[in-house]
């Protein structure tokens, strides 16, 4: 879906939540094999078990990728990511668990450089099935100004 949405039509405070998506041994199977991240405790259940979460967990950059994918949406002609800013893992994902992202718009800002664009920060919280945050970070959004047109 394509929406053209402009700096000025970004309110400070609103949110939107995403669809859950469920983490799967293929998930980080296929993960591993694309960064190389073959660290054991993604890929070893024995090495796992003598951790402190006692089983694999799903790789960080995984979980990121998977939350931002799913909020990815709407096609934004008019805006486009700028990064990301205090990406943290606050706690471990499984095998097993369902993830969904909850997007807040967080804080609006003119560039500093550019007077016909601003940047949106959007907060992401990624929740998993018990309702407890599971990865926290600010994505930074470059977004067209309506006073440019």
């Amino acid at each position: 879906m394509e929406q053209k949405i402009y700096y000025e039509d970004y309110e400070l405070g609103s949110t939107r939540t995403t669809i859950g998506r469920t983490i799967t041994e293929a998930d980080i199977v296929l993960h591993a094999g694309q960064t190389g991240d073959f660290f054991p405790h993604h890929m070893d259940a024995e090495f796992a078990k003598t951790t402190e979460f006692g089983k694999r967990i799903a790789h960080g950059t995984l979980t990121f990728s998977v939350a931002v994918g799913s909020t990815a949406n709407v096609i934004n002609p008019v805006a486009f990511s700028y990064g990301y800013d205090h990406l943290r893992f606050i706690r471990p994902v499984f095998i097993g668990d369902t993830i969904h992202t909850k997007v807040t718009i967080h804080n609006k800002e003119d560039h500093k450089k550019n007077p016909n664009m601003g940047i949106i920060t959007e907060r992401l919280e990624v929740i998993n099935q018990n309702d407890e945050t599971v990865l926290v970070a600010d994505h930074l959004l470059m977004c067209q100004k309506k006073a440019a047109l």
